[in-house]
Parts: structure tokens; C-alpha cells; sequence
């Protein structure tokens, strides 16, 4: 049910943190994984890493803040190893910390367009050839900010938010040609992304106050909803999104 040998799965934000879990996952089912984060090195290195243990994966990096980057990184995954299977749209910005009384236009303008119009675009890149063949599956990450209000993080969990009604529309309009189209919404997990939350000693323990499991997430505690996902195990899955966040938002703990 969770057999991915023969497809091809492309991942943003792959170069660490829940990208590269996921990624990992999807090799471990027997795809082959297209790594992108914005530098090549990075990519590189977690590709070489794969290949290493026996599995097939690729480099191509691509800032997903710029639109003719993700035109590029489509072009060179189909031109490689042939259509997209599996699309998932995990690489996203949060350039400000803080109330948005303060946040400046730039700050917002970056944040909704890389984290919605530009995953937007790479879906609209992508599904129209998943459509023809028949089968296709995306998974957009977005976060548990998306649910709940937040002191800090307000453009962010507006993106987010953004996010999990786009796997809504999407999912509606590509049904028929049975591409599915869901989301992940995590907690808080251990990232470089997420480190001004959860390096925060009195920040971590407020947050721990309402984390029923007593702890936050690993990146890969994110990778198996992935793969259910992207698999035949999820096949009539389209349009939601899956919150993996050890019970917090059950709990109405707060998230920063």
C-alpha cells in the first residue's frame, strides 16, 4: 500500500528539516526524489547521502521566492527522469517575528508570495501533466499557525492558513482527473526553521504545557503522513489536511 517504486517525487525544501525527512521517506518507498532547497550544496549533499544507502535522488536547487526558478526546476526534473508523480511543496519564508502592527509591506508581500502564490505556481506547473496521465498526488505543508491566532507569527499563519484552503480548491478542481491534493499542518518541530520558537527556554516550556505527548515534533514524525499521502495507502485522500502536532490543538495549548 505504500509502494512508490517507478515514480518520481519532487520536494522543496529538501535540503534539511521536515523536507529532507520527507524526502527520505519517499526514497525508503522506492521513488526517486528530485532534492531542491536554494543552494546547490546542501541539495547535494542530502542527494549524495541517498544515493550512498542505495536509493535515487537528485539535486536541483531553486529559490521558490522567484518564479522563473521554479519554471527551471520543473523543466529539469521532467527533462531528467520524465514526468512528476509526486509534488510536495514544503519550502516557505517567514521573514518577520513579531505583531503585525509592525510587519513592513515587503516583509508581507514576501511571505504570502512565496508561501501561497509561488506554491500556487509550482502546482500549476506540475498537476495539469499529472492530470493527463490519470494519477497524481501533491502534498502542501502548512502549519497548525494556519488554526489558531498567534502574537508572532501573523503573516506566516495567514500564508498558512491560505495554504489549506488552496489544497481545498485544488483538490476540487483536479479530482475528476484523479489527482489528489492534501495538506500537513504540523506543530512545533525541531528545525532550523522553527528555532527562535523552540530554542527559547521559556518559550519551549509554555509550549510543552499544551503538547499532550510531552514534547515537541521531529521532523520525522512529519514524514510518514507524507507517504501516506503520496501512496496508494491514500488513495481516496484529497482535499484535507492532516494536523500532526502530538495533540495540541486537541489541548488548546498555545503555539507561541
Amino acid at each position: 500500500m505504500f509502494d512508490l517504486a517507478g515514480k518520481v517525487a519532487l520536494v522543496t525544501g529538501a535540503s534539511r528539516g521536515i523536507g529532507r525527512a520527507i524526502a527520505e521517506a519517499l526514497v525508503g518507498a522506492g521513488a526517486r526524489v528530485v532534492i531542491s532547497s536554494r543552494k546547490q550544496g546542501p541539495c547535494e549533499d542530502v542527494a549524495a547521502a541517498i544515493r550512498d544507502a542505495g536509493g535515487e535522488a537528485m539535486a536541483i536547487p531553486c529559490n521558490v521566492s522567484h518564479r522563473d526558478q521554479l519554471d527551471t526546476l520543473v523543466d529539469k526534473t521532467v527533462d531528467a527522469w520524465g514526468p512528476i508523480d509526486v509534488l510536495v511543496c514544503n519550502a516557505a519564508v517567514n521573514p518577520y517575528y513579531g505583531p503585525l502592527a509592525g510587519i513592513t509591506d515587503e516583509a508581507y508581500d514576501r511571505t504570502m508570495t512565496t508561501n501561497v502564490k509561488n506554491v500556487l505556481r509550482l502546482c500549476n506547473l506540475v498537476i495539469p501533466g499529472m492530470a493527463e496521465r490519470g494519477d497524481g498526488a501533491v502534498i502542501i505543508v502548512s502549519s497548525i499557525a494556519g488554526l489558531k491566532g498567534t502574537r508572532s507569527l501573523g503573516a506566516y499563519a495567514l500564508s498558512k492558513a491560505a495554504d489549506m484552503q488552496l489544497v481545498r480548491n485544488l483538490a476540487l478542481e483536479w479530482g475528476h482527473a484523479n489527482v489528489r491534493v492534501n495538506g500537513i499542518a504540523p506543530g512545533l518541530v525541531r528545525t532550523d526553521f522553527a528555532r527562535a520558537l523552540w530554542e527559547d527556554e521559556e518559550n519551549l516550556a509554555k509550549a510543552l504545557e499544551g503538547y499532550p505527548l510531552g514534547r515537541i515534533g521531529e521532523p520525522a514524525d512529519i514524514a510518514g503522513a507524507a507517504l501516506l499521502l503520496a501512496s496508494p495507502a491514500g488513495s481516496f485522500i484529497t482535499g484535507q489536511t492532516l494536523v500532526i502536532d502530538g495533540g495540541a490543538t486537541a489541548a488548546g495549548g498555545q503555539y507561541s
